[in-house]
């Protein structure tokens, strides 16, 4: 069994997707042994708590970067996880965390170039903002690995979505969402199935 675990602090739709797919038997081979969140109360743990799967909440309260990353770690650890999936997870994680699980940590960014929208900042709707003021012909999402550069990782896949004129940062968000629950779920697939290595 190829195992899982999610870190979020949001909303979790993409997590969300992850789910679906499961639970439509086509993530054969996969399980989500674990959704651990820095924030107590977010919508990711929610969903995961209702839909049967184990949850975590690690506080990050009076701990340095470090003490918190080895607290979640070793949850990872006992879980004998094989891929660390960030879902809209609002924390930098630490060199050692990094080293202790490279080329085992993925993330999705909503844009298609981070070098240019990446970085301190640049997440959910300032993305959107940032490619509209610039006048982007084309967005989408990327799924990364994870390195101590933040959006800066090399790139797994990426979908590509059009700008058009009469676009917000809402519907491009929705767009670029629905290109991330597509592509999220077949990244996990090829790791799975040893494609990605």
């Amino acid at each position: 069994m190829f195992k899982i675990a999610v870190l979020a602090s949001t909303n979790g739709t993409d997590l969300q997707a992850i789910i679906d797919e499961m639970k439509a038997g086509k993530m054969e081979g996969i399980e989500l042994v674990a959704v651990i969140s820095n924030k107590k109360n977010c919508n990711a743990l929610k969903r995961a708590k209702d839909q049967g799967y184990e949850t975590y909440f690690v506080d990050p309260k009076g701990k340095t970067r470090e003490e918190f990353d080895k607290e979640t770690a070793s949850i990872l650890k006992e879980k004998d996880v094989d891929l660390v999936v960030l879902v809209g997870y609002m924390r930098i994680l630490s060199k050692a965390f990094i080293d202790k699980f490279e080329g085992k940590i993925i993330n999705v960014h909503p844009a298609l170039d981070m070098q240019k929208y990446g970085g301190e900042g640049f997440f959910g709707g300032n993305v959107h903002q940032a490619v509209l003021e610039v006048g982007e012909k084309e967005t989408g999402c990327t799924i990364h690995y994870v390195t101590k550069d933040v959006d800066a990782g090399p790139i797994i896949a990426q979908e590509k979505v059009k700008v058009e004129d009469d676009d917000t940062v809402d519907t491009l968000k929705n767009k670029v969402q629905a290109c991330e629950k597509r592509l999220y779920p077949e990244v996990i697939r090829r790791f799975a199935k040893g494609d990605i290595l």
